[in-house]
């Protein structure tokens, strides 16, 4: 298979990158700069910015699926900054599959597309998107999502999308070096009463499930073709406990203090204001929508991608984490 994957430097990019080289695809990775980490294996480069489109259209020539893992994250900056790069963007990628017959795309979403600001118990993909949006990232990951399979069976393209949540192992820079970030400068607060539970997923799971996919896209009138799927761990875990045993890999004492809910809220609604008012691109340090993800129990149901795609967890939670504190020393 001739590959394409967008954002391929990142953390998840960058292990798609590599099972599929593992595996004797040939590889193309596209982003803003050749990347050092990658060039042992062997891809070849093409340089762009995905908010315009020659280069990711030109990229996408004599390819035969598309991983379109770019983006960007976060719960600061304007709505345009989003809106330019996770939807516009991925319509230009639809673009360039387009013009150069790509048969395959598959979609790297997010689980927050579907966030209600409340509880998420087992939900499934039926589960509808909300009326509102309390942040740039997930509204403008769900319109994405929606152009990927509302493109599917369009022009002979295949589609789908994949939905992993909170996605950690060795080589995160983000959401794990954030947490210990935060703990050793005293500014990590348990949200609510502590007992929530979430899904996680460890990188290479979440990595396999793409590949997954991308073989199983043959017809577009058959799963996982217009499909998007949750993607987890199989077994949600308590998130104020993990984040602990998260800690504890780097000789950091468990979160001792706590805020409630509505404080937290509250808190995150004054600063999302201040924010727009300074027209700050950084992450605030409250939000509402994260508030309410660090309060509320979010999990999923995978039983479409076990069926669908045949995923299975392969490397499981305690692996994981063993494999992340050998990573760093611990």
């Amino acid at each position: 298979m001739n590959a394409l994957v967008t954002g391929g430097g990142g953390f998840l990019g960058s292990a798609i990158v590599r099972q599929l080289v593992e595996r004797g695809d040939r590889v193309r990775v596209f982003g803003r700069q050749r990347y050092a980490a990658l060039k042992p294996l062997g891809v070849e480069f093409a340089v762009g910015d995905i908010r315009y489109p020659d280069a990711i259209i030109d990229a996408c020539n004599d390819i035969d699926c598309v991983f379109h893992v770019a983006g960007i994250a976060g719960l600061g900056g304007s709505w345009e900054r989003y809106f330019e790069t996770n939807t516009l963007g991925t319509q230009h990628v639809i673009d360039g599959c387009r013009e150069h017959f790509v048969p395959r795309l598959v979609y790297t979403s997010s689980p927050s597309v579907v966030f209600t600001a409340g509880d998420q118990c087992g939900i499934d993909e039926s589960q509808p998107y909300p009326e509102r949006f309390l942040a740039h990232y997930p509204h403008t990951k769900a319109l994405a999502e929606q152009l990927v399979l509302q493109a599917n069976g369009r022009d002979d393209l295949v589609t789908c999308a994949i939905r992993p949540h909170l996605i950690w192992g060795p080589g995160d820079r983000q959401l794990v070096p954030r947490l210990w970030d935060r703990a050793r400068r005293g500014r990590l607060r348990r949200v609510g009463g502590g007992a929530n539970l979430v899904d996680t997923v460890y990188i290479d799971n979440a990595a396999e499930a793409h590949l997954l996919a991308a073989d199983r896209l043959t017809l577009p009138d058959t799963p996982p073709a217009g499909r998007a799927y949750f993607i987890s761990q199989g077994a949600p875990v308590r998130c104020w406990e993990w984040i602990d045993q998260l800690l504890a890999i780097a000789d950091l004492p468990p979160v001792k203090r706590s805020i409630s809910l509505a404080a937290a809220w509250r808190i995150g609604w004054a600063m999302e204001k201040l924010w727009s008012l300074m027209r700050l691109s950084s992450d605030p340090p409250m939000t509402r929508f994260l508030a309410a993800q660090l309060a509320h129990s979010h999990y999923f149901d995978i039983t479409a991608a076990r069926e669908e795609l045949g995923y299975e967890p392969r490397v499981d939670t305690a692996e994981g984490m063993r494999r992340l504190a050998e990573s760093v020393g611990g």
